[in-house]
């Protein structure tokens, strides 16, 4: 963080870090010096300052900075000079509204560089892999990356100047104009989101003004000016909602300027009543509540008649049609017969609450039921003349609808009168604050009224109706609709009618709903029966009753004796139950009453010991107040003390004197005395100002006399230091001239010297010279030698290198080779064994078929020796087979013991069989045979691979294959 000493210097640092494009470095410099604690006096500077920092900030977007740089110096000149924040905050919006229009005019395609749902939320990724499937063009994605940071960056500033003049008083006006000014920026670019946003925020502002009446700078809402300048900024909001189509935000709006009404008891203008009137207008058709839409339009017309004066008799007979229309849309019946208690009352709430914005009550002295009805506006109208001043299709279409009775013609009297009206309506050109008024809004409300009107007097002359007489009668609508209809006013108890589709007629008159007759179905149900018994078992007459009591009077009459004795007994024990129970009870009363009388005690005792630690800390309360008032007397008299003379401000009798308000009374003393400090500096400042330009000004001739008497001083001795100075040149120039004649005579000598000096200095020279020739010569041949030397060092590292790497490609490929050699031996040798073990099962089979041939074994032969697969056979001499030894280890040693014959030996020896003589197996001349040229292969084929032969030794050199070749194998003897 730079200190400055001067502000001034701050703002030379940044011009000199914006030419050399560092802004964000010039920007974070201004913002120390901004935010610093030791700048908090105001000064004319900061101002300059103040714009530069904000320049910097709308041109690096960083609206951030702007908030807290604007927070600082509302700080600073909050109390000396507020007008100097209002200049800087209405320079920061000019430029926020110039950058912003500057990007909007750059932009061809606005409506699509605009298309953003929220200005505070960033891009989301599936919205960029959508533009990038659907071949968004280059300059599309250019202006909405042009366009939409700016106007993000203009609604924070609209949001910062509105958070920081919230409880400003004296900037009132400032935070009217701002937000009229987002008002407008959200009406302009239809920013339905950011405008919630901005009546929410503005709504805050007024509760928080509200809550928090102890703030120093509040402003007054009793005030006049105040109360304008809110009302006007609520009723721009309510236009600019109802322009976007908002309608719950303007209705929250007309709640907000009747909670101000309230607030401050005071009625608005009239010219503002008329546009708060057309608005709830508005809002109550839309939301399809026609009685609160038709009062609204009672009050608007009111209020034209009585306060402009300017009103045609053509615009009031439109006005009056108006209401008179809004009436007859109400309709007819009460929706609230059908509702439950909750919603009665809810009801009942809502319309006390409509009451009081359409009324404009501040203290609502009516139930709103009573008050707002169809019929008591319809009489209204007729008693105050607002009927008198409709047009006569308004007035024959009232009369029709509510006094006449024309069942069978009501539909063609109406249809022609509605026509009439669909066509008038217009523009009002003396009540300009009004909307455009069309009455053929209330055609379909007017045509619904009809069809009910009708059913309600075809259902006094006519019980029962076909449907499509019916539907004759109804112009307006298919009988589908009057359907939907009739549904309505049956569910309301105002027609009661029943459509019968099987007959195709229509019935009239209190006939009961089918839901009514099964309520009670069970009761009619058992009637019915009981008639059916009556009809079945009549009850006989009183003579033959008698005439067959009388044989069974004895055991009649024993039985009722038996039977009062039992009841007798029944009585006596209900009574000793009900003295039992009594006494319990009395037990159980007398149990409760202890129980209380011990709860009240202990309440009692709760109480005592509640007010007891109450007086205690009343006690407390009272010893730490005085504590207080003394040190508050203290604290007093000395700030007494340290107030000078006069400025004593005593205490009224009877207030009270505590610590706080005593520090509140010394800080609001030494607020005035700085204040007046101030001043007085501000005074002598002046004063000294004034007198420094009068010294200046009575100084200035004699500082001109003074200055003309100096210049004849310095021309004079100007003039004489030049004649000194001519004087002084001749006589150097003499004495040169004498001085040049006595050296003329040795200018033979020093030339002779001249001479010898300079031949022996070039001899120097030329040896000098020569020695580093040779000198520079040598070092160039040691240079060569060594570079020859070094390139035949690499030239013969890199054949080594070479040779090596052949040497080591043809080992590799020698291993490969070597490697498929040995899976080819592995292949044939696999082969073999297959052969040997067919042929000695097919020997086998032959001589058991020539044993069982014979029944005299003959004598037997030698055993075949059959060597399983993976072992060494013993050798004919009984040696074990030796195993096979590499060619260097030959080279010292002698090899012993046959080896493996080869696969292709193997195959032809196979194929030609055993050769003649052989009485046995095998023979150890041929095994011996087979291992010596086995042993010659091996040798044509050189040494083993290390590590990988599997024919030597070695970690798989020691498998059975290598004792299989080296063993011999006898072979059979055929016969």
């Amino acid at each position: 963080m730079a200190n400055f000493a001067k502000p001034e210097n701050a703002l030379k640092r940044a011009d000199e870090l914006i030419n050399v494009g560092q802004k964000q470095d010039a920007l974070q410099a201004l913002h120390d010096l901004i935010t610093s604690k030791r700048y908090r006096a105001w000064q004319k500077p900061l101002e300059k300052i103040m714009f530069k920092y904000l320049d910097l900030c709308v041109d690096l977007k960083r609206g951030r900075f702007a908030k807290d740089g604007l927070i600082q110096y509302r700080i600073v000149c909050q109390q000396v000079n507020v007008s100097s924040l209002e200049e800087v905050i209405k320079h920061f919006l000019h430029l926020a509204t110039d950058k912003a229009e500057q990007a909007r005019s750059q932009a061809d395609a606005l409506e699509e560089a605009l298309d953003v749902d929220d200005l505070e939320a960033d891009r989301k990724p599936e919205d960029l892999q959508l533009s990038i499937v659907s071949g968004e063009k280059g300059k599309d994605r250019s202006d909405r990356e042009l366009v939409t940071p700016w106007f993000k960056f203009l609604w924070e500033t609209y949001r910062t100047v509105l958070e920081i003049l919230r409880n400003n008083s004296k900037l009132e006006a400032l935070y009217a104009m701002t937000a009229h000014k987002a008002f407008q920026f959200c009406k302009q670019y239809k920013r339905t989101t950011e405008f919630r946003r901005l009546c929410e925020i503005i709504r805050n502002h007024l509760a928080n003004l509200n809550k928090y009446r102890d703030q120093r700078d509040r402003p007054d809402l009793s005030a006049p000016e105040s109360l304008q300048l809110y009302l006007d900024t609520r009723f721009d909001q309510l236009k600019v909602a109802t322009e976007l189509g908002l309608w719950q935000e303007a209705f929250r709006s007309v709640e907000d300027i009747y909670g101000l009404m309230c607030m401050v008891k005071k009625t608005p203008k009239s010219s503002l009543l008329m546009v708060y009137y057309s608005k709830l207008t508005e809002i109550f058709w839309i939301s399809s509540s026609h009685l609160y839409h038709a009062y609204a339009w009672f009050k608007l017309f009111s209020l034209q008649k009585n306060f402009n004066k300017n009103l045609s008799q053509k615009d009031l007979q439109l006005i009056a049609s108006s209401v008179v229309l809004a009436a007859l849309s109400i309709p007819p019946f009460d929706r609230a017969q059908s509702a439950s208690h909750m919603e009665l009352e809810n009801e009942k709430e809502r319309n006390l609450r409509m009451a009081n914005l359409i009324g404009f009550n501040l203290e609502p002295k009516f139930e709103g039921k009573d008050m707002l009805s169809r019929s008591a506006l319809l009489s209204e109208l007729v008693s105050k003349g607002v009927l008198s001043c409709a047009s006569q299709e308004v007035k024959d279409l009232f009369h029709v609808l509510e006094h006449e009775f024309h069942p069978l013609d009501l539909g063609s009297k109406i249809q022609p009168l509605l026509e009439k009206i669909s066509k008038s309506g217009g523009k009002l050109s003396s009540a300009p604050s009004l909307p455009e008024v069309q009455l053929s809004q209330y055609v379909p409300s007017l045509e619904k009224l009809a069809t009910l009107r009708l059913l309600q007097q075809v259902s006094k002359i006519y019980q029962t109706i076909r449907i499509e007489s019916l539907s004759q009668l109804v112009p307006f609508f298919q009988f589908s609709e009057v359907e939907k209809i009739s549904v309505d006013a049956v569910k309301n108890n105002f027609v009661a009618m029943k459509v019968d589709h099987m007959k195709g007629v229509v019935i009239f008159g209190n006939l009961g709903i089918e839901s009514d007759g099964l309520r009670d179905h069970l009761a009619v149900f058992a009637e019915s029966l009981s008639k059916v018994r009556a009809m079945l078992y009549p009850v006989p007459s009183k003579a033959s009753k008698l005439a067959g009591v009388i044989p069974n009077l004895a055991d009649t009459v024993e039985k009722e004796h038996k039977r009062l004795l039992a009841r007798k007994s029944i009585i006596e024990k209900r009574k000793e139950d009900q003295e039992r129970q009594q006494l319990e009870m009395e037990r159980e009363e007398e149990q409760k009453r202890l129980k209380l009388q011990k709860l009240t005690e202990e309440a009692e005792q709760k109480r005592l010991a509640a007010e007891l630690a109450e007086r205690r800390k009343q006690r407390i309360l009272r010893e730490i107040e005085e504590k207080e008032l003394e040190e508050a007397q203290a604290l007093l008299e000395e700030t007494e003390k340290r107030m000078k003379k006069g400025k004593k401000k005593p205490l009224l009798d009877g207030e009270k004197v505590t610590k706080q308000s005593v520090k509140e009374r010394a800080l609001t003393e030494q607020l005035k005395e700085r204040q007046e400090m101030e001043k007085k500096l501000q005074k002598l400042a002046k004063t000294m100002d004034y007198l420094e330009r009068a010294k200046r000004e009575e100084a200035a001739p004699l500082i001109e006399a003074a200055y003309q008497r100096r210049l004849v001083e310095e021309r004079e001795f100007y003039e004489r230091e030049q004649q000194r100075e001519v004087e002084l040149s001749k006589e150097r120039h003499e004495s040169d001239l004498k001085e040049k004649n006595r050296l003329s005579r040795m200018l033979g000598n020093k030339e002779i010297f001249q001479a010898q000096v300079i031949s022996r200095r070039q001899a120097e020279f030329d040896r000098i010279r020569t020695e580093r020739e040779e000198r520079i010569s040598k070092i160039i041949r040691e240079k060569k030698q060594e570079r020859d030397i070094k390139r035949k060092q690499i030239y013969y590292l890199k054949i080594e290198e070479e040779r090596i790497r052949k040497l080591q490609e043809e080992e590799e490929a020698r291993k490969q080779e070597e490697a498929e050699r040995k899976a080819n031996l592995d292949k044939a040798f696999e082969k073999q064994r297959q052969r040997e073990i067919e042929l000695e099962e097919k020997s086998r089979r032959e001589r058991e078929e020539l044993l069982r041939g014979t029944n005299a074994p003959p004598a037997r032969l030698a055993e075949p020796t059959v060597t399983p697969v993976g072992t060494t056979a013993p050798a004919a001499a009984g040696a074990p087979a030796a195993p096979y030894v590499p060619k260097w280890k030959r080279q010292t040693t002698e090899v012993s013991g046959p080896s493996a014959p080869t696969s292709s030996e193997t195959d032809r020896r196979s194929n030609r069989g055993p050769p003649p003589g052989d009485d046995h197996w095998g023979s150890n001349r041929g095994a011996a045979q087979n291992t010596d040229r086995w042993t010659s292969n091996r040798e044509r084929s050189g040494p083993p691979a290390e590590g990988g032969d599997r024919w030597g030794s070695g970690p798989r050199g020691s498998d059975d294959r290598r004792s299989t070749f080296g063993s011999s194998r006898p072979r059979p003897t055929q016969r």
